[in-house]
């Protein structure tokens, strides 16, 4: 890996993370001063949870004294893996909250959801699909509003083409797709393997922009995830859905959350630009795009489907809100796409929110998850925090 790219390149937001603390054998709260990592845990601040729940969490945060932890470089080095016996390494920028994503967010992404299914899993034969699904869609899902007349008036078409999909249901129908990503605790943060289960053969990175909820459902900030994909299990059926999205170090999150303030909120989140490149031990470069003014549903129309009266998170969430990104460039056979290969090195950028880089691995060789909610809770109980 070339050099060390992590923090935002635009604005002096206030940004906020978690690190391990080998010394304490535990986590801490952790924000970013002048290029150096600041530990700012306290009995206030004991998990990133309370952090959010604030009212003006980015004021609470200045106002915090905190440890320096030493240059910001020195722990991202030490957070790659296998890391190092470094005092500090960079988590997950979030502890107690669901890991809840968003699907079918995007109409390109939609009609490749609609194409694994129809491929049932087979790489092979989805270049043939893509061209037939293609030359009825076109672009005329591109502006539509779901659940719109227009929408309907779509869906009545593609069902009479007999090209109707479920996908396609929850990509222009009135109710998206929110589903349960990964385990409180259990995400990655930045360098950091990320985790295929074994049994996939055709998957891809997923660029998305993060939103930090909290128990009220108000949007706190945000960051970078990457919602690893296996297009395989997946289309091979959609009730393989937890199989194809959960699975050890397949949610990674980070570098840092950026907390809403003055100079950065909600519409900085709509104007969003992502920069995805993958770089493999075989020389292979992908290089991709997300843009945020593509989504087909407003990120906080996500965030009202996802808590309300129907559904409590008394702990707050973290939202994907899906991607727009999806790889039809072939990387060995032809006509079979991207999928991706153990030691790529995966880099998610955008400038307000930094760069997330992480190295895949098969979920079974990535370190096990051991560290739940109940070894936080013994551990800041042990520190005195509690």
């Amino acid at each position: 890996m070339d050099g060390i790219r992590l923090l935002p390149t635009t604005g002096d937001g206030t940004l906020v993370g978690r690190a391990w603390r080998s010394d304490v054998g535990g986590p801490a709260i952790v924000t970013v001063r002048d290029g150096r990592l600041v530990d700012i845990t306290s009995r206030e601040l004991p998990t990133m949870r309370e952090l959010l729940e604030a009212d003006e969490p980015a004021a609470l945060v200045r106002r915090q004294k905190g440890e320096d932890f030493g240059p910001i470089e020195d722990i991202a080095a030490a957070s790659l893996e296998p890391g190092t016996n470094g005092s500090a390494r960079l988590l997950a920028p979030c502890d107690l909250q669901a890991i809840k994503a968003c699907g079918v967010t995007f109409a390109r992404s939609m009609i490749e959801r609609v194409i694994e299914e129809r491929a049932a899993g087979d790489p092979s034969r989805a270049r043939e699909i893509r061209g037939r699904v293609a030359a009825i869609i076109g672009d005329s899902l591109r502006n539509l509003v779901p659940g719109s007349q227009e929408a309907v008036k779509v869906k009545a078409a593609l069902i009479e083409e007999g090209l109707w999909s479920q996908y396609l249901e929850v990509g222009i129908g009135p109710d998206a797709e929110v589903f349960s990503k990964a385990q409180p605790m259990s995400s990655v943060g930045w360098g950091a393997s990320v985790g295929l289960h074994p049994i996939s053969h055709w998957n891809n990175p997923e660029p998305e922009i993060v939103l930090a909820v909290d128990s009220k459902g108000r949007v706190k900030g945000a960051t970078l995830g990457n919602d690893v994909n296996l297009r395989d299990v997946e289309g091979r059926s959609a009730l393989l859905l937890g199989k194809a999205k959960d699975n050890n170090a397949s949610s990674a999150i980070g570098p840092f959350i950026r907390l809403f303030d003055d100079g950065f909120g909600m519409d900085d989140v709509r104007r969003a630009e992502l920069e995805l490149v993958v770089e493999g031990t075989d020389s292979f470069v992908l290089n991709g795009h997300s843009s945020m003014k593509e989504i087909s549903r407003d990120p906080l129309d996500l965030v009202a489907q996802t808590i309300g009266r129907h559904h409590q998170y008394p702990d707050g969430f973290m939202l994907y809100l899906g991607t727009l990104f999806a790889p039809v460039e072939d990387r060995d056979v032809a006509g079979e796409g991207f999928t991706h290969k153990a030691g790529d090195i995966v880099s998610i950028s955008t400038p307000a929110l930094g760069t997330l880089t992480n190295i895949v691995r098969l979920a079974t060789e990535c370190p096990p998850w051991t560290f739940g909610a109940s070894a936080l809770m013994k551990n800041l109980a042990k520190r005195g925090l509690l």
